[in-house]
């Protein structure tokens, strides 16, 4: 006789009920209340300073794993460059705190390419806008000039939403007019999938804790979408993909829990140079130093 309930014998219902559980219980969790002072932050020099050209508020966050190893374990001074503060302008002096708020609470430093964000930054705005996207390149161009960055984050050139397709053109765009420009690349993802990520970075769970703090201080975003509760999901997803995308089709997938892929290159003489000569996988207790130290 076949069992009148056949998922009573499946070993992974408590772990998946288990799941759903814990999810909706991290729903009812009040956010943290936003720190008065910021965390404490390396003074940083320019060869130990990191800018993340972030499309949105929230953005510094969602990507932000390896930067925050970087601040932590290699002395990094880290800048979040709020390349707009959406596309809602009601909504943009709320997220501004918000943003400010989540800095705070990661050590990181804040910088706007103008006092109220750009407008506009998408990949048509190049021809259908082209004062606003030359005052947009300049802004960026001088950021970079100020800072002389040791590794600059910006999204990838697919990244789907058109504010980080076009973050992606304005960085690169503004790179282009500093011939002088010497640093590490690191591309990252969220909306849009890498097709050739090669490098995932492992965090802790302590870590991947403060991240979801952090971006639970953006609450008026969370709260019409708690994508914060989901980002463990994701980073655990990444290990998933980076195990075939980073460590090599058909190999063995490496013991971590929470990763995050980015694509490392180093940018010289106006274009870039490739660093790794295969996927590197770093795990949370490799040392950065031999791809951010020099």
């Amino acid at each position: 006789m076949s069992d009148p309930n056949p998922y009573l014998a499946n070993p992974y219902l408590d772990w998946v009920r288990g799941l759903e559980a814990s999810l909706r219980a991290a729903a009812a969790l009040e956010p943290p209340a936003p720190a008065e002072a910021p965390a404490p932050a390396p003074a940083g020099t320019p060869e130990r300073t990191a800018l993340i050209f972030a499309p949105h508020p929230d953005d510094e966050v969602i990507v932000g794993a390896l930067a925050l190893r970087l601040q932590r374990e290699l002395g990094f001074r880290v800048t979040d460059v709020a390349v707009t503060l959406g596309s809602n302008l009601a909504r943009r002096p709320g997220r501004l705190a918000e943003l400010r708020a989540a800095c705070r609470a990661l050590g990181f430093a804040l910088a706007l390419p103008v006092p109220d964000g750009l407008s506009g930054i998408n990949p048509r705005a190049e021809q259908a806008e082209p004062e606003n996207w030359e005052a947009a390149v300049a802004a960026v161009a001088a950021l970079l000039e100020a800072h002389r960055p040791a590794v600059v984050f910006l999204p990838h050139e697919h990244d789907w939403n058109v504010t980080h397709t076009g973050t992606h053109r304005l960085v690169l765009a503004a790179m282009r007019r500093l011939p002088a420009l010497r640093c590490l690349t690191v591309e990252t993802e969220f909306w849009g999938a890498m097709a050739a990520p090669n490098l995932m970075v492992e965090s802790s769970a302590e870590d991947v804790a403060e991240l979801v703090s952090a971006l639970a201080l953006h609450r008026g975003e969370v709260a019409r979408n708690p994508y914060h509760l989901r980002l463990p999901a994701w980073m655990i997803d990444n290990v998933r993909r980076g195990a075939e995308l980073v460590g090599g089709q058909g190999g063995t997938a490496p013991d971590l829990a929470f990763a995050t892929l980015y694509r490392l290159r180093r940018w010289e003489a106006g274009a870039w140079h490739e660093v790794l000569p295969a996927g590197q996988v770093l795990g949370r207790h490799g040392s950065l130093a031999p791809l951010f130290a020099g």
